[in-house]
């Protein structure tokens, strides 16, 4: 399975991710982003988030912006802190900085989830803690006003976030 995802073959994940897009809204149209650094993935409508903008040097992700104020990113970092998903979590939630509230959070044994608004936009994390030591993450932000359009999808699209 893993060869086929190379050539190309959709993961169930993106399968997935295509229902709903199908089922949300039937003008969007997936793309299947992959870095070549850490391989993470994620898939998303890319004639909302129509915007790329250029890789960094490091090669670590890449960022996606929307005509509307939104904005999505899929990268990864090696995790040289040995963080874990409930140590990320709880370090998020006990942050002082000015305009950033959690309002939601969920971990697993290898993921962690948040949610909240930060500056007056929301955000959806989900991150991925690979035992490679490669932390995936796929960030999402929008306007508050905006949260009806974006809410379901950024769900959508977090869950659509893999790697090796």
């Amino acid at each position: 399975m893993q060869n086929l995802r190379r050539i190309g073959c959709p993961s169930p994940a993106a399968i997935l991710f295509l229902s709903a897009i199908i089922a949300t809204t039937a003008t969007a149209k997936p793309f299947t982003y992959v870095n070549a650094r850490f391989g993470q993935s994620c898939t998303f409508p890319d004639d909302i988030f129509d915007n790329p903008m250029p890789e960094p040097e490091n090669g670590d992700g890449q960022q996606w912006l929307s005509a509307d104020g939104a904005s999505l990113t899929c990268s990864g970092i090696n995790n040289v802190d040995n963080d874990t998903p409930k140590g990320f979590v709880a370090q998020e939630k006990a942050s002082t900085e000015p305009g950033y509230t959690v309002t939601y959070s969920k971990t697993g044994k290898n993921w962690a989830v948040l949610s909240g608004t930060k500056d007056g936009k929301v955000f959806y994390e989900r991150r991925l803690f690979g035992k490679d030591d490669v932390i995936r993450t796929v960030f999402i932000e929008y306007p508050l006003a905006l949260k009806a359009k974006y809410d379901s999808l950024a769900g959508t699209i977090a869950k659509s976030l893999s790697g090796p």
